[in-house]
């Protein structure tokens, strides 16, 4: 796969003459060093990088498997995908109870490329399989931005960048987030990336393509690289590729999403023009855009982590579009450094740090020269000494390992046990993702009027105000039917109906 149009460029036009020239001196037509014309360019042996590969992936995974077994999801999202998986796994539409009854998840992401773990599922039907996917898209990225890296650099560049890009903090907050779509997004942002700065540009529309289906945003992302081909002189595809990328962009976010959506529009533009219930103009998204010190921290330490060359490169250019509806977004949750956002720009960046370092090599400037020598050391370092504020660090402390057979986590596997297999439950984030293999589940407070069959929270949750009483609480959630305690261990409880269940239930087609 890393070696699709492995020919380089595509052919010279008749009566053209090559991009590079044969003199010392020669530049191609984008400006930049030529890899074809440095001895870095000769053949990069493949296996360190599937070993440094590997090692990556088994971190990453071993965090998210105990991360996953200790009950500490922070979030719903890897139940959601589990159920999407599940659903495409049998053959059906991605229907996600948690985000409602009956809820076609296509009409809140456009990332119909998910399915593509269904195989994966039919092995492995687990949330586990789609932490360890992730964990394997993470490493082979890796993999792409280190032996590119050597390739254009030579020496033990391709180490350094390998351990920067392994180690960012992009990957590791996304590690932490559990399983997101942009997984997919990850390695073939890095192989486009590597085929712009090895000049393979119809491989570099290829890989590409495939990226609207991932999420909707990331048609921005490829009419940004239809702009490079264009700029780099591959003027038809370059202009077919951005006009490609902006009509998917449109039709998926105002065709799309909004047909395959209950509300029949696209619920995240609220995002941008609202602030809780006040709404905010685009002007006004826009003037304060760097209204945050949050944002300017993300900002200085996504190029900081790359010392600062990916400056130097028009790759850089790849990252506007994810981080402007970001910096637009009235939600705080998009402006930092925390959550899975960041993920896709840690191979664009760290491809461009490598592009930065070419060009600066060769500057006239000898600071500059100088500073090129040194930057991707400095970038590894940056890494590991960060690695110790990170959720990598927790791999290195003994009660990671613990927490995986305390009270706590024994009791919510008890829990488990006394909910029925096949059974229509209604929960919290903390026992969610270890539901969804096998039985219909339900966001608590997220399913009215569908009486299920269990109720199953966990009283440390973090509610607003705490529950005193779990069956009245139930009662209150589902007034159409009854239910009784089931079982009681730690703060985890499991209530059952008792009353017949409901003729007709939002969401769910009778057989």
């Amino acid at each position: 796969m890393l070696e699709l149009n492995k020919s380089g460029t595509d052919r010279t036009e008749p009566g053209q003459l090559p991009a590079q020239g044969t003199g010392p001196d020669a530049r191609p037509a984008d400006g930049s060093p030529d890899p074809a014309a440095s001895p870095a360019a000769e053949r990069v042996p493949l296996r360190p990088y599937l070993i440094a590969g590997a090692i990556l992936c088994g971190l990453y995974f071993l965090y998210s498997y105990l991360q996953y077994a200790r009950f500490g999801s922070p979030s719903w999202d890897l139940g959601i995908f589990e159920q999407e998986v599940r659903a495409y796994a049998n053959f059906q539409a991605p229907i996600v109870d948690i985000k409602g009854p009956g809820y076609l998840i296509l009409g809140d992401h456009f990332s119909p490329i998910v399915a593509l773990l269904a195989p994966l599922y039919w092995l492995w039907p687990s949330a586990a399989s789609l932490l360890f996917a992730q964990a394997a898209f993470f490493a082979l990225g890796a993999v792409i931005v280190g032996r590119t890296t050597q390739q254009l650099l030579g020496g033990r560049s391709g180490l350094c960048a390998t351990v920067a890009y392994g180690l960012s903090w992009g990957i590791q907050e996304a590690v932490k987030s559990d399983f997101h779509e942009i997984a997919f997004a990850v390695p073939l942002l890095a192989l486009v990336c590597r085929a712009l700065l090895l000049k393979r540009y119809t491989a570099a529309l290829l890989w590409s393509l495939p990226l609207v289906l991932v999420k909707e945003d990331l048609g921005a992302t490829v009419a940004v690289v239809g702009f490079l081909l264009f700029v780099y002189g591959r003027r038809l595809q370059g202009a077919l590729l951005a006009v490609y990328g902006v009509a998917a962009f449109v039709v998926t976010l105002v065709v799309l999403i909004p047909a395959a959506s209950s509300a029949g529009t696209y619920d995240y533009w609220q995002k941008i023009d609202k602030n809780g219930d006040q709404d905010v103009s685009m002007l006004d998204s826009v003037l304060g855009a760097l209204n945050s010190a949050v944002k300017i921290e993300m900002l200085v330490f996504l190029i900081g982590i790359t010392a600062f060359m990916a400056l130097r490169s028009p790759l850089t250019l790849l990252i506007i579009p994810t981080l402007g509806w970001r910096l637009l977004s009235q939600d705080s949750n998009h402006w930092g450094m925390v959550w899975h956002y960041s993920a896709i720009l840690m191979p664009v960046l760290f491809l461009a740090m490598a592009d930065g370092v070419r060009r600066s090599r060769a500057s006239g400037r000898p600071w500059l020269s100088s500073y090129a020598k040194v930057a991707l050391p400095v970038a590894a370092a940056v890494a590991v000494a960060m690695t110790q504020h990170l959720p990598l660090r927790d791999l290195l402390r003994p009660d990671t390992y613990s927490a995986v057979g305390d009270a706590r986590s024994e009791a919510a596997r008890a829990a488990l046990k006394a909910i029925p297999v096949g059974a229509r439950v209604e929960t919290d984030i903390t026992l969610m993702a270890h539901l969804t293999s096998d039985r219909t589940v339900y966001w608590i407070g997220g399913a009215p009027g569908t009486a299920p069959d269990i109720v199953a929270i966990n009283l440390d949750f973090g509610w607003s105000r705490p529950i005193q009483d779990p069956v009245a609480y139930a009662q209150q959630l589902h007034p159409e039917a009854r239910y009784r305690l089931k079982h009681r261990g730690g703060s985890f409880v499991v209530m059952e109906r008792t009353t017949p269940e409901p003729a007709e239930i939002p969401g769910v087609r009778k057989g």
